[in-house]
Parts: structure tokens; sequence; C-alpha cells
């Protein structure tokens, strides 16, 4: 990643707390800031299995095990660590196995309003980026149609979309309350190296090495697919963007696809032949949102940038890694 330019404000030496830092966009922001020369704090659920990631991502920084759904350990971690500014990726039911309501919650909602309040008590008055980005998600906006723009009247109907949305409502809150600086981020379909297996890509990628057919839906649901990176980068740049207190940003590509066309593109790219994709073979879910191109308006304004990496492209560069990573 070209390191961040023509910014009143960089990363160096900031003191970056990264929640989540682990996971699949959180180990592309903790790369992204290493190579920045922030001081990063990690902040992992396990810390045997992140220093595996870390090590593969070329990710250095002071790796801190914590439950985030133990308040008193959230407040005493910010307390020690002192962040100039956190990113929020951790999050509860990405993975559809993930169901418990209380851990959801605790999670995607309670934690916003916990590092609000002891942000309000160890803020950084030097640092003039954000006191807190936090990762929301599309599915926050849930069942409506049309232009999904920020201001948009949200429905969410699962579980995820739910919580996380009461996340964003903690965040916007306490940011009039507090006065801290902070936004929430949506994020819509993104892939690549680090996406959990399972997941679509990944699956086409095991249909590459093994031969074996892979199941899919009939493809016709649109997506905006943004690769990981250049959200990475994104969030990065809205970190230091001027802002209103708790303002809402969707942070995509503004194009759709279909799925069938991402999985056929990708299957050239990976020489899987057609008759191994099963489009029809599963039943499409019943929260696929449909929607028109993601309204972007509000990104160009704050950063002047939406992420350029093309799907072709973008599949071309998870495709590199994983095969350097396997060799």
């Amino acid at each position: 990643m070209k390191q961040l330019e023509n910014r009143d404000y960089k990363y160096k030496r900031a003191r970056v707390a990264i929640l989540g830092a682990a996971g699949f966009i959180g180990r592309w922001v903790a790369r992204a800031l290493c190579e920045e020369k922030a001081i990063v704090y990690l902040v992992v659920r396990n810390k045997g299995i992140a220093k595996k990631i870390f090590d593969e991502y070329r990710i250095s920084g002071q790796i801190n095990e914590v439950n985030l759904q133990d308040q008193e350990a959230v407040k005493n971690l910010f307390k020690k660590i002192r962040p100039s500014i956190t990113f929020n990726l951790a999050g509860y039911g990405v993975d559809r196995s993930e169901n418990d309501e209380k851990i959801a919650y605790r999670i995607n909602a309670n934690l916003v309003e916990t590092i609000c309040e002891i942000m309000n008590e160890i803020r950084d008055p030097g640092w003039k980026g954000q006191d807190l980005v936090h990762v929301g998600s599309a599915l926050e906006y849930g069942a409506i149609a049309g232009n999904l723009s920020e201001s948009s009247i949200p429905n969410p109907t699962t579980l995820y979309g739910k919580s996380k949305l009461a996340g964003t409502n903690n965040l916007s809150h306490f940011c009039k309350a507090f006065g801290i600086k902070g936004l929430t981020v949506r994020l819509f379909t993104v892939y690549g190296p680090g996406e959990q297996a399972g997941r679509l890509l990944p699956s086409l990628l095991e249909t590459a090495d093994t031969g074996k057919p892979i199941s899919l839906t009939n493809g016709e649901q649109k997506r905006d697919f943004t690769y990981v990176e250049d959200v990475a980068e994104g969030l990065m740049r809205l970190g230091l963007a001027k802002i209103k207190p708790g303002e809402i940003v969707n942070l995509a590509t503004g194009k759709l696809l279909s799925v069938r066309n991402f999985v056929e593109t990708a299957a050239g790219i990976l020489h899987i032949p057609h008759d191994r994709l099963r489009f029809g073979s599963i039943p499409t879910r019943a929260e696929e949102m449909k929607h028109n191109p993601v309204t972007l308006e509000c990104l160009q304004q704050l950063i002047a940038w939406i992420p350029p990496t093309e799907i072709v492209e973008g599949i071309h560069k998870t495709l590199d890694f994983e095969k350097m990573h396997r060799g």
C-alpha cells in the first residue's frame, strides 16, 4: 500500500489501537499502519493464533489479549496504552455460526459505549484526527431498496445488522455527549487475502486447488465487491478527515456486480472449468439486499478518494498473495 499523501497529519509515531487486529480487515489495517511507522497496539482474542497471523503479514506491535466483553478489562487496557486513535474492527456475527444475541450486543454495541466512556477520560489533545473509527456494516441498512445513502432510514433484519446499528447509534450519542471525534464506516462485500474460509473467493480458491465442484446460488444477487487493502486505506484516510462527530460514511466502490459475474471472472483467472460451478444448487439467503449502487458522495467529499482496485486486479492480488505464502 502506498503511504498516505497530502495529509496535514500522518500516522508516523501516532499511538494506534486496533481492536480485532487479527481479523480479516484488522490485519490489513495493522499492516498498513506498520508501513506508516505508527506505534501499534494489537488487541486480539487469542494471542497465540494472532502471533502467527502477524508474522505472516509482517505486522509488528504490542499484542494485547483482551476479552472485549469485559468492560473493566477494556477500560484498563485503554488507560494503559492511551491511544491517540482507535480502529474498532471487532465484531460478532459475520460468521453465521455466531448467533448468541447477548454476545452480539456486547461486542457490536456495548463495546462502543465502553470505548467512548474511557476516551472521555484519556483523549490525546494533540491528535488532529479521529478518536475512534468504528467499522459498521451494510446489513445495518437491511430491507430497504433504492439508494443506500447514509441518511437512509435503516431496517435491519439480521442479528448482526441490528446489533451493529445499535453500535452506530451508541457512537453517535456519545460523540455528541462527550465531544468525541468519531465516525462509523459502513462496509459492504470485502474480499481479498485473509478472508475467512467458506466465503465466496476462498471457496473458489479451494475449488481451484482440489478440482471439487462448488455449490452456489443462482448468482443473480448484486454486491459491491471492495478489495481489502482499499478498505484499509479508506479507513486510514477517514481517520484523518475533518468530520462531524458521529458521522456515518459508506466505504465501497459504488459499482454493483452480480455474484455470478464475480464467480465467472474468478473462475477464468483460476482456471476452474465451468462444469465445476454448480449455480443454483443452494438457495439465495433471505437477508440478501437489493439496492442501487452504493451512494459515495459523503466519502468523496471527505477524502476525495474511492477504492480504485478493479475486480480482476483484486483477484490476481489475492491469488499472488496466497501463492507466495503457501510457497
